[in-house]
């Protein structure tokens, strides 16, 4: 009888420890992805709110797009193609934020998107060494995403 108690708890124990180590995976969702995303560009560039509902339309429906790429390539279904298309479809989504935005907005918005290329905002980053203590360059915009010739 105690050994049955035992086994049952181990089973218990284990399932619970399953549910809470997927749990802590857990991918989030297209909207907390979007609220995420307009949070941060609102902090960036100066929208009004009627930019920002439209804007976070174009971002909930990107989200949507990411997070269906992202499943797909857990399943290990993801390939090439579908990494193109994913960027396709975000170069789409910022052409249409831009015909949304005004004068300086555009501005703000494209050092936005360089900062995100750069992998997040650059104030948090420690400024990178060379062994021979000179400062890296740090190229931005499309020509940074260019190999080195």
């Amino acid at each position: 009888m105690l050994d049955k108690i035992k086994k049952y708890l181990l089973m218990l124990s284990m399932i619970c420890g399953s549910v809470l180590m997927a749990e802590a995976q857990k991918m989030p969702t297209a909207v907390e992805i979007a609220q995420k995303n307009i949070e941060a560009l609102t902090k960036k560039v100066k929208i009004n709110p009627t930019q920002r509902n439209i804007i976070y339309n174009y971002m909930l429906d990107f989200s949507k797009e990411q997070v269906s790429f992202a499943k797909k390539q857990q399943a290990g279904m993801f390939n090439q193609d579908d990494m193109g298309k994913l960027y396709n479809l975000q170069n789409e989504n910022n052409d249409k934020i831009r015909t949304i935005l005004k004068g300086e907005q555009l501005t703000e918005f494209d050092k936005y998107l360089e900062e995100q290329l750069r992998g997040g905002d650059k104030k948090k980053k420690k400024k990178g060494k060379k062994a021979n203590d000179e400062e890296e360059e740090v190229v931005t915009g499309i020509s940074g995403l260019k190999l080195p010739s």
